[in-house]
Parts: C-alpha cells; structure tokens; sequence
C-alpha cells in the first residue's frame, strides 16, 4: 500500500537526522574527542617563550612579556593584558636573578598563586662569585639552557598528562641541538683559548667563557653600563686603551643598550681594526633560540679568527 505524505516526510527526516549523526561536525577530531585544551604559559621574555614553543608544540598557548627587542627588561612597566595572561597561567618561566622582577610582583597581584613557576636562575644553580656580583643572563649558558627545557617539559607534563611524552621527546630534541654549540665553543677554546676580550656588559659572558676567553674589561665599565650610570673619564679611557693597545681580540657589544659611552668603545675597536660582535638580551625578529645562539657562536668564531 502507497505511504502517505506525512510518512514518507517522517522516514526522510529520521534517515537524515542519522546521516548527520553519523558523519559529525567535520571539526571535530576523527577518534571523536574533543581537543585537549592547550596548557596556558608566560614566559618573561621571547627567549623562554621560543623555547617553550619548541617543547610544547601545539598543546601550549605562550605569551611572551618582553617581546621587542626595543624593550628593556630592567625597566619594564606591567601592562593589564600581561596581567590577564599571568594570573590564567599554568605555566610560568622566569630568568630570575633579578633580571625580570616584574614578574613576580605581577604574579602577586594577580593572586595566581597555583602556576608552577619555573626560574632558569635558581634552575642554574649560578651563584655569584666572592666579592662580585651573579651574572643573570643565564639564557647564554647551555647548560643551563638543557636543565630548564627538561623543567618545562616536566612541568608542561604535570598541566596536560597527555601530552607529557611527546613534551619529554621535544626537550631531548631541543637538548641534542644545543650539543653543536657547545661543540663549537670548545672549538674556540681549542684554537683562542686565553686570548682576550672586551664587553660592554655582561651579556655575552656565559658564552665567552665558556669559549675559553678572558674578560678584560674594566668591571666598574660593564657595571656601569649595565646599570645605565655614567661611566668615570678614568675608567674610560683604561676601557678605551684595550683597543688602542690591542690587548684584546674583540669586542662583544650588546647592541640593545647602546648609548655614547658603549658607541665610543665601538668605535675605538673598529678604528684599530679590532672586529665587533654585536649581541642582543632578547630574541630578534624572526629568530628562533637555537639559530639565534649558532649565529651568536659563528659570529664570535669569525671574529677570533680574523
């Protein structure tokens, strides 16, 4: 017997409502979960963040603080879009030292007390010399660099369970990439070691060192700079006269800090033919941490060798 309309209507809507039942949203996940939802992390600066990125691929939400280069750490103002980030935090990766201070005091007044927070100073276990003081910029002592990428993927582990074995993958794969460059500074010790240099701030002396060069930079000169005071007339020119005199094989200059007293050690270097490693505190445009630190490398390397 013929079926009715209003039937046939009803067998066509139940056939339908099926197909689209089984067929799903197309953006949902194939396996029918939805997505996990991505572990939410600031770091103080575009270096940690880079590096975080790298071990958290796709299953972290970063936020970067200090992420121009024209910025500077030291002076840094808290803004209320960082503010949010941080206090929605699970994740947080600080330099410490004192070097980005403002996080804390932003991590305090955001009342996030939960985040685990992971500080690459103490994670170092750097401390500062007799009679001197620590040198923060731990981001240029790979080392350091290896122990922190393993407390982010542990850390990132503990925020999303699921994710903790691709995370302990990512950081042996970041760590295996730093082994070059630390192949590369035993090189230079090998070939330079004990030949002199001069700086105008502590930047770079994780990476110097490690090179086997020697500082011989006035230290009230690099201190001084690094604090943004003035620099003594006395104190200049026996900074000046490592060039004229040619007691040093070159000069790393951190060029996100430049001002009249670092330009004139510029250019006495250059006027003695002495080459000029430019440096940066923070992660330039369009560089990622570990072609950053080989072009830093590489360029120290050409330098000695000229």
């Amino acid at each position: 017997m013929p079926l009715s309309t209003s039937r046939r209507l009803a067998l066509l809507t139940s056939a339908s409502l099926a197909l689209l039942a089984g067929c799903g949203s197309s953006s949902d996940p194939a396996d029918g979960k939805s997505a996990p939802a991505r572990v939410a992390v600031v770091a103080s600066t575009n270096v940690y963040g880079d590096i975080v990125r790298d071990i958290g691929g796709d299953r972290v939400d970063v936020t970067s603080i200090i992420s121009d280069p024209d910025q500077d750490p030291h002076s840094y103002e808290a803004d209320t879009q960082n503010q949010l980030a941080l206090s929605k935090a699970k994740v947080v990766v600080e330099n410490g030292g004192g070097y980005d201070d403002f996080v804390d005091r932003m991590r305090k007044s955001g009342h996030n007390d939960s985040a685990e927070v992971i500080n690459a100073v103490r994670v170092s276990g750097r401390t500062a010399p007799k009679g001197g003081e620590l040198n923060e910029h731990v981001w240029y002592d790979f080392p350091t660099v290896a122990k922190v990428a393993d407390r982010i993927a542990a850390a990132l582990g503990k925020a999303d369970p699921d994710g903790a074995a691709a995370f302990e993958k990512n950081a042996a794969a970041f760590k295996a990439k730093l082994t070059p460059l630390e192949a590369k500074e035993a090189r230079i010790k090998k070939e330079h070691g004990g030949e002199g240099v001069a700086i105008t701030e502590p930047v770079p002396l994780y990476m110097t060192e490690a090179s086997g060069l020697i500082d011989r930079t006035p230290a009230a000169f690099s201190e001084a700079v690094e604090e943004g005071d003035d620099v003594s007339p006395r104190v200049l020119r026996e900074s000046l006269a490592l060039f004229s005199g040619r007691k040093v094989e070159a000069l790393v200059y951190n060029e996100q800090t430049s001002g009249p007293q670092t330009e004139k050690a510029e250019s006495a270097a250059k006027a003695a033919g002495i080459p000029v490693v430019p440096v940066t505190e923070t992660l330039p445009k369009g560089k990622d941490y570990l072609g950053w630190m080989t072009g830093n490398v590489d360029a120290l390397a050409s330098a000695l060798a000229k």
